[in-house]
């Protein structure tokens, strides 16, 4: 099977980890979350969960040295061998350029970038759910989603101008249900 090496993007609320994990379930690579990795972090209150969640507290990113460090130590481990699905990560331009250079030493480059599109209505929409539903009260602060939605524009959305010109990116929208959304995924990705 072709190996596959693949990176979603989308602005916060997109959809990008229950596509993630249907993605991963179907193909069989691992789920690189860097949120997940943040979240269980800072629920075990390690001195990388504290300074990251100063950070996430405020909608804003979590410094790159630490990220890019991160992401660089899980993407040494031996199940990668058939691909990888990173989700959240690149999230600015020097992060891409980062992960380019470990991608290089380790001769994993990226075979596609999945952009799932919404409007900031749906972003609106779908945190203040989630809030609702698993209780994370970051999306529940108007401010902090708008926040979160202009550090997306601002510093993730370039990363896609970065991928463009190498013909990675396959634009997704992001509407509709779960599966509707899976299928425009899967078919972008010739998984059938």
């Amino acid at each position: 099977m072709l190996e596959r090496n693949l990176v979603i993007f989308g602005p916060p609320g997109a959809g990008k980890g229950t596509q993630a994990q249907k993605l991963t379930a179907l193909i069989n690579i691992p789920h690189i979350s860097t949120g997940d990795m943040f979240r269980t972090q800072i629920k075990n209150k390690t001195a990388l969960g504290l300074k990251a969640k100063a950070f996430s507290d405020k909608g804003s990113l979590v410094p790159d040295e630490i990220t890019i460090a991160m992401v660089k130590d899980r993407l040494s481990q031996p199940d990668i061998a058939a691909g990888y699905l990173l989700d959240g990560f690149p999230r600015s331009v020097p992060q891409a350029e980062a992960l380019q250079a470990i991608l290089e030493t380790i001769e994993k480059p990226i075979r596609a970038v999945i952009n799932i599109m919404v409007t900031d209505a749906e972003i609106f929409d779908r945190l203040k759910k989630r809030a609702q539903i698993e209780g994370r009260m970051d999306d529940a602060d108007p401010n902090v989603i708008q926040n979160r939605i202009k550090t997306y524009k601002e510093q993730s959305e370039p990363c896609l101008d970065f991928y463009r010109p190498r013909g990675l990116v396959k634009d997704i929208n992001g509407l509709g249900t779960i599966e509707a959304v899976f299928q425009r995924i899967s078919e972008a990705l010739d998984l059938y």
